[in-house]
């Protein structure tokens, strides 16, 4: 074991990662798609995840202005839109015109459920903090999807 820095640290440790998508309001309409490693449950009673978010990201604007998100765990053979989501952004264009990607409104403010998706989970904002250059918002779940025939997606570099 030996001290080093936490970019060396970090960089040999958080691959294979399972990452998420999150579906947000824009603030003048339609929806946007922003790919996140950094996600977490924060409880069983009631069930809540935790999401954080870059300061700079359109993401951050859509979800202070709308307070809800869907939190979607994306199925393997979903890794070209992550890629996608993660790599464009919704200030610029519209991920689900130019993905094609296929969906069904939620039952909760009517945000996408990703019907190819293992699982959505449609969350309302209880709480949020400022941590450094991200905003962690916290998500109690109203209401839950599952999608049995797909296989979770692990991200491997």
């Amino acid at each position: 074991m030996i001290q080093t820095d936490f970019t060396a640290a970090y960089a040999r440790i958080h691959l294979p990662a399972k990452v998420v998508l999150a579906v947000t309001q824009k603030p003048h309409g339609g929806y946007n798609l922003i790919t996140l490693e950094w996600f977490m449950r924060t409880s069983i009673v009631p069930p809540m995840f935790a999401i954080s978010i870059g300061h700079s990201r359109f993401s951050l604007e859509c979800l202070e202005t709308t307070r809800f998100f869907n939190l979607v765990f994306p199925a393997s053979a979903q890794k070209a839109l992550l890629t996608y989501c993660g790599s464009n952004s919704g200030r610029d264009l519209d991920k689900f015109t130019e993905t094609g990607v296929e969906y069904f409104p939620g039952k909760l403010r009517k945000l996408p459920i990703l019907k190819d998706a293992t699982a959505n989970f449609e969350c309302e904002i209880v709480s949020q903090v400022r941590s450094g250059d991200h905003n962690i918002y916290v998500g109690q779940v109203h209401y839950t999807w599952l999608n049995k025939e797909n296989e979770l997606f692990y991200y491997i570099h």
